[in-house]
């Protein structure tokens, strides 16, 4: 097993993999920003690092810093959590230069999934369906896009193909809007990822947003962890999420996860992933892949039994898979609401010092979050505070506990969108299970 490992990230991801490390008994290094030095995980951690200021582009985007924290402390290998590094191919390269172990899939594979278009054509030959469009970027002929547009359908979807979170897209409706949209997305594309390079798909009307989770060691062995259903989103941002996906068949579920999983196998990947599908009238079409572990990894841990984060580690020790496909069932029901520091109805940021906090408990309920009464909310970094996951063995009794532990939920010193979340476990079309990615979006709009 590993000795020591760097968690090159912060707050509620970096707490969860320092648990898991200590279980596994491997020392930790907690690296942070000046900003972060009253953090849990770095008050617990065996060795600390400052590697900058509060701006991420100083300290947890720093790839040298990082690096240079695991060289003084001996330690073997990085994790990088999700989000800052965790996706990044030239930051898993360095790592490994440096002789370290990234605790992540090999930095080909990331590169082969970050860029959209190589992962559709990747994914095409791998027999994974995916949206309708472009086989490649589009070119500079206007005629030509305008002709596949036309051949796709309206409304089309122009995307960046280094894009991420919502942002490199834009919908079009008509011929008219066709080429503009193109020239605009590509400019903002170029200054938002360095890569100008988009292309066309089909844009669905009213899908749902359906991931697999996946994990997979260097032996070969790849299998699927079931479905989540992630369609409770705003501005592309998941709010609330739930596995399994309600109302999908149990066989279709299970040849969709048995694709994936040989999918794993055909590209080389290893460690934990998610591909990310939309979902429309009984087909699933691939949009992309991530490459790290996601927020929303706990509901499948609670529903398969497995510990993921421990799974990344075992594995990035080189060690095999120690179940296989035939050993993983489906037990209950999960769901998991992101609380984050903000106005549960503008939606602004809202750091600042948390007077008390008293996290629910109860059957079912679990909590991953870095708080603690007296701590300060930072406001440079992402406004997630904690994870309420609810576990089941229905999905009404999983949304059932989930409503009581809102309630019994206390964060004063700060706002949050714990009065959203209520509102959700209340909602009608939640209730009965299957709404679509636009539906909090038009919801919040009335």
């Amino acid at each position: 097993m590993l000795d020591k490992v760097v968690i090159a990230n912060r707050g509620e991801i970096a707490l969860r993999i320092q648990r898991a490390c200590r279980e596994l008994g491997i020392k930790t290094v907690a690296v942070h920003s000046t900003a972060d030095s009253s953090l849990k995980h770095v008050l617990l951690a065996d060795e600390t690092v400052c590697i900058g200021p509060p701006p991420s582009s100083q300290s947890y985007l720093n790839m040298p810093a990082i690096i240079s924290a695991a060289e003084v402390t001996d330690a073997v290998a990085i994790h990088p959590g999700y989000g800052f590094l965790s996706e990044n191919a030239d930051f898993a390269e360095r790592v490994q230069r440096s002789g370290f172990i990234f605790v992540g899939p090999p930095p080909e594979v990331i590169r082969l999934m970050g860029d959209k278009i190589s992962a559709k054509e990747a994914m095409r030959a791998a027999n994974v369906p995916c949206v309708p469009g472009s086989d490649g970027p589009l070119g500079e002929d206007g005629d030509e896009t305008l002709k596949m547009a036309r051949s796709i359908g309206y409304p089309v979807i122009i995307k960046a193909a280094g894009g991420g979170g919502g942002r490199g897209m834009r919908v079009v409706h008509s011929d008219a809007a066709l080429l503009n949209a193109v020239q605009l997305t590509r400019s903002e594309a170029g200054a938002a990822f360095g890569n100008s390079t988009v292309y066309m798909e089909k844009y669905l009307e009213k899908p749902r947003h359906i991931e697999f989770q996946v994990l997979a060691d260097a032996h070969g062995n790849a299998v699927h962890l079931f479905d989540r259903d992630c369609s409770m989103q705003r501005r592309h941002q998941k709010v609330l999420e739930e596995a399994p996906a309600p109302g999908i068949p149990h066989e279709l579920r299970m040849k969709m996860g048995a694709r994936v999983a040989e999918a794993c196998r055909e590209i080389g990947y290893r460690s934990a992933g998610t591909f990310e599908f939309l979902y429309e009238n009984g087909e699933f079409y691939f949009i992309e892949m991530n490459t790290r572990v996601q927020v929303e990894h706990p509901v499948t841990e609670l529903v398969t039994g497995v510990d993921i984060v421990k799974e990344q580690l075992k594995i990035a020790a080189g060690e095999k898979l120690s179940f296989r496909q035939e050993d993983l069932v489906l037990r209950g029901h999960a769901v998991e609401c992101r609380i984050n520091a903000e106005d549960p109805r503008t939606f602004m940021p809202s750091p600042g010092k948390v007077d008390v906090w008293h996290p629910p408990g109860g059957p079912g309920i679990r909590v991953d979050s870095h708080l603690y009464s007296g701590y300060t909310v930072p406001p440079f970094y992402d406004s997630l505070v904690a994870k309420v996951i609810s576990h089941g063995d229905t999905r009404e009794s999983a949304v059932a506990r989930m409503r009581i532990a809102l309630t019994e939920m206390v964060v004063d010193g700060i706002k949050t969108n714990i009065p959203l979340h209520q509102e959700l476990c209340q909602d009608a079309a939640f209730l009965l299970g299957g709404t679509d990615i636009h539906y909090l979006e038009k919801k919040l709009r009335l």
